[in-house]
């Protein structure tokens, strides 16, 4: 095929995945409005056994359509990326849409292999309207025709550095949402019983545990993709270091993680301060990725978009 094809193809791909994701969305949706309705039919003692399982039935029916929908659309998304470098004859990351397409994968990636890992299932409607919101902009605003690299970008740590932040930052999101649901249940909780809706969530023990455990697999992938880009700055401005935009919020981001492990580990943070703390260094991330690269100027060539 060529070139053209196959940047017709990526783009086709990435419809695709868009039309399954939104699937997923209205999936997990039902499921959790059955999940609601479940624990309050349980809740009450007046009401047909009978339709109570033919209700949890659906629910289950429901998560299942919406996991499996998850898995088409990262498999689907993740063939518009490949397609998206075969069309340019390079890595599929030269500019912020290919930058967001393949963060959206990712992070969807993230998931199912924490779906996989820790059961959870209950995590899918916002990832999947996450992964739509990065999607729809990454079509709609920040889209650009494939094209060969500018001269600054050929350097195979272009694979290497900006593959490793992508993966990085999917787990850093993932982890965002674990943090976010954690406050949201400490909250209720401190003003009584959870809500209804909630009661089938984790406990916050192992909401806390879980994105510890997140940010503390990745965070070694996030210092290495540092020290290659401060590597790549190096061979091609000739300097490890200019304190570039981009590059000091990637700093910031570091140190904010790095803040977030070394409370945990040495001052026993936990819970509410840590989950904050979190969701801090995380927005840090994607402060950098949406106001630096589309605003922000500098040496990169994300930057003033």
């Amino acid at each position: 095929m060529t070139s053209t094809t196959y940047a017709y193809l990526s783009n086709n791909l990435i419809y695709s995945a868009m039309a399954v994701y939104t699937i997923a969305f209205f999936a997990h949706a039902i499921e959790v409005s059955f999940s609601v309705h479940n624990v309050e039919v349980a809740a009450g003692a007046d009401t047909d056994n009978s339709a109570t399982k033919f209700d949890f039935s659906r629910t289950q029916r429901s998560g299942r359509i919406g996991t499996a929908m998850m898995t088409l659309g990262f498999l689907l998304l993740f063939a518009g990326v490949i397609a998206r470098g075969l069309s340019a004859h390079r890595v599929p990351w030269g500019n912020m849409y290919e930058f967001s397409i393949t963060g959206a994968l990712a992070f969807s990636g993230a998931y199912l292999y924490a779906l996989a890992k820790y059961k959870l299932r209950w995590l899918g409607l916002p990832v999947a309207i996450a992964v739509l919101l990065t999607l729809g902009t990454a079509i709609t605003v920040l889209y650009r025709p494939s094209a060969p690299l500018v001269p600054a970008l050929k350097s195979t740590w272009l694979a290497i550095h900006v593959s490793a932040a992508i993966a990085s930052g999917g787990v850093f999101l993932l982890a965002n949402c674990v943090a976010a649901t954690y406050l949201i249940l400490d909250r209720m909780e401190s003003k009584g019983a959870r809500k209804v809706w909630a009661q089938r969530l984790p406990s916050l023990e192992t909401l806390d545990q879980l994105a510890y455990r997140l940010v503390a697999f990745v965070f070694p992938l996030w210092t290495f993709a540092v020290i290659a880009g401060a590597i790549w700055a190096e061979s091609a401005w000739g300097r490890y270091w200019s304190w570039d935009p981009k590059e000091t919020w990637a700093f910031i981001t570091w140190v904010a993680y790095a803040a977030y492990l070394h409370a945990r580990v040495t001052i026993g943070w936990r819970g509410r301060r840590a989950a904050w703390l979190c969701l801090f260094a995380g927005s840090t991330f994607l402060f950098n990725y949406v106001w630096v690269n589309i605003w922000g100027s500098g040496l990169h060539t994300y930057s003033g978009l």
